[in-house]
């Protein structure tokens, strides 16, 4: 597995790429010491996947992130920061990360999480977890999911809602993030939504989710 290490403080950067280096099947074929550095790197090198922190100059990591997926969508992004808030986790959610873990966390559980995304999952760091866990609870986090019964033209109950959530002017990454799942996911969520409803393009939709009432408030 080949992987970049993106820190800004160079103590951390290099601790981790020396830790990386213990674990069976991986290479750390770069580190940068910013955003737009690993930009940089993702494009020349090709790695499996990026160890993003999210605090650093000239681009930070969430926007990194962003553009890594969007640009490269076979590299994965986990990251690795101090902090764990709400507004951070969602943030990189929505930016497209596979994982998300605090700087706590000990060598096994960086492999761990590594792997996991490498395979296509997505990995979260216990805090992270419990917030996750704790907003999927919240009977106020998110609108209810309209009644599969009272949708039109065999729409799924999932399907309307990301119907619902293109209209707000949501992207897929941010989709995936307001409901917890892969983005590849909610791609497959449109692309069945789409067929059952002839839409060919997001506009199409919006106008049917508004038309039928499924848009969001």
């Amino acid at each position: 597995m080949r992987v970049i290490v993106a820190d800004d403080q160079q103590a951390v950067r290099e601790g981790l790429a020396a830790l990386l280096d213990l674990l069976d099947g991986v290479e750390v074929t770069g580190t940068a010491a910013d955003g737009a550095s690993a930009l940089e790197l993702v494009a020349r090198l090709a790695p499996d996947v990026v160890l993003m922190d999210l605090t650093m100059p000239v681009l930070n990591g969430t926007d990194a992130t962003r553009r890594i997926t969007r640009d490269h969508p076979d590299v994965a992004v986990v990251v690795l920061t101090t902090y764990a808030d709400d507004a951070s986790i969602t943030g990189a959610l929505a930016a497209g990360a596979r994982g998300y873990l605090t700087k706590d966390a000990g060598r096994a559980e960086i492999g761990a999480a590594l792997r996991a995304v490498a395979a296509g999952q997505l990995t979260f760091g216990a805090e992270v977890s419990r917030r996750v866990a704790g907003a999927l609870l919240d009977p106020g986090a998110r609108k209810a999911v309209p009644r599969a019964e009272s949708l039109p033209d065999g729409l799924t109950a999932r399907e309307a809602e990301v119907l619902g959530l293109i209209t707000a002017g949501l992207s897929n990454g941010e989709i995936a993030a307001e409901l917890f799942v892969a983005e590849t996911t909610v791609k497959t969520h449109i692309n069945n939504a789409f067929a059952k409803i002839g839409a060919r393009n997001r506009i199409e939709a919006m106008r049917y989710a508004v038309r039928h009432g499924l848009d969001h408030d």
